[in-house]
């Protein structure tokens, strides 16, 4: 009888082990900021084997899928993802290389909520979802209202849950050249946790306290290893003069900033921490040289990943 126990338990511990064990994943569907419209900040992040997506950012859509499709991270079709895989998004700030895919592709797409803050929702009614420039694909705003899209507003701080999805999220606010804001979501699967930011300038810069806040909330997180990826932009190279950054990253400000998180977590749990260098800038030679100074000075020892349209990325 103890036999039959024992063995009936490694069975069980067996097969549920795969459902303890799923691992979080990112496919890439733009990862540039600004200049290739064909490829601009857009994520999908989801549970592996789910077929269950938020969207983070939604620069571009269509162009994302298709290259998704062809190298394999999907084996249906465009209208299967956009309609059915895709279960919502999340939008940091209103510029149009965060958001145009949702709006292009709003005829074809199906009802599905957009959380944000409360900011955004004003910018989508106000300069996008308005006769005079598209059609009002959300449910407040002018009429006719057609009520696809759902605002979803949210205060910073405030958790709550991504509908259809196996998520719960917080979000956090940011400077994006001040005033002007931006922000930034943390994402929970059970104990595993992503943090995606929106386009975001570095304290000192900006006079701001805002990614400090972020830092000193995620430390445990870091501590514990349960943060299993940091998604954040580095736009410039370091030879950009901080004056003409816009409310951007260069690799030395992304050191300076992820120090601070290192002060609040212990540096050596920083160490192998993945970060996804978001929203490079594709002009001239500056991507290979915005990398070349990132793994070439990286004093915490940061694992970085440089995504690529349409590359499933597998969180461990």
């Amino acid at each position: 009888m103890k036999k039959l126990f024992f063995t009936l338990s490694a069975f069980l511990l067996y097969t549920a082990s795969p459902l303890l064990a799923q691992n979080l994943e990112v496919i890439p569907l733009g990862v540039y900021g600004g200049g290739d419209e064909s490829n601009l900040s857009c994520y999908l992040v989801g549970v592996e084997n789910s077929n269950s997506y938020l969207a983070l950012d939604a620069g571009t859509i269509r162009s994302g899928i298709n290259k998704s499709i062809e190298k394999g991270a999907f084996d249906v079709s465009f209208e299967t993802v956009l309609q059915q895989y895709i279960k919502g998004y999340f939008i940091s700030h209103g510029h149009l290389d965060h958001l145009s895919g949702l709006i292009i592709n709003s005829p074809e797409d199906t009802a599905k909520p957009i959380y944000s803050l409360p900011f955004v929702a004003e910018i989508f009614k106000h300069n996008y979802f308005t006769n005079a420039s598209w059609a009002n694909f959300g449910n407040e705003g002018e009429s006719p209202i057609l009520g696809k899209y759902t605002y979803k507003k949210v205060k910073p701080f405030q958790s709550f849950s991504i509908a259809n999805t196996p998520f719960s999220a917080e979000l956090f606010e940011l400077s994006h050249v001040n005033p002007q804001k931006s922000s930034a979501i943390l994402l929970r699967n059970n104990n595993d946790y992503v943090l995606y930011f929106g386009d975001t300038g570095a304290d000192r810069i900006e006079k701001t306290n805002h990614l400090d806040t972020i830092w000193d909330y995620i430390a445990p997180l870091v501590q514990n290893k349960n943060l299993k990826t940091i998604l954040l932009e580095v736009s410039f190279p370091n030879s950009q003069p901080e004056h003409l950054l816009f409310g951007h990253l260069t690799p030395k400000l992304l050191n300076e900033e992820l120090s601070k998180l290192a002060q609040y977590s212990g540096l050596e749990k920083l160490n192998d921490l993945t970060i996804i260098v978001t929203h490079l800038k594709p002009s001239g030679n500056q991507i290979e040289e915005i990398k070349r100074e990132l793994l070439e000075n990286n004093p915490l020892q940061l694992h970085y990943i440089f995504p690529k349209q349409g590359e499933r990325i597998t969180l461990h």
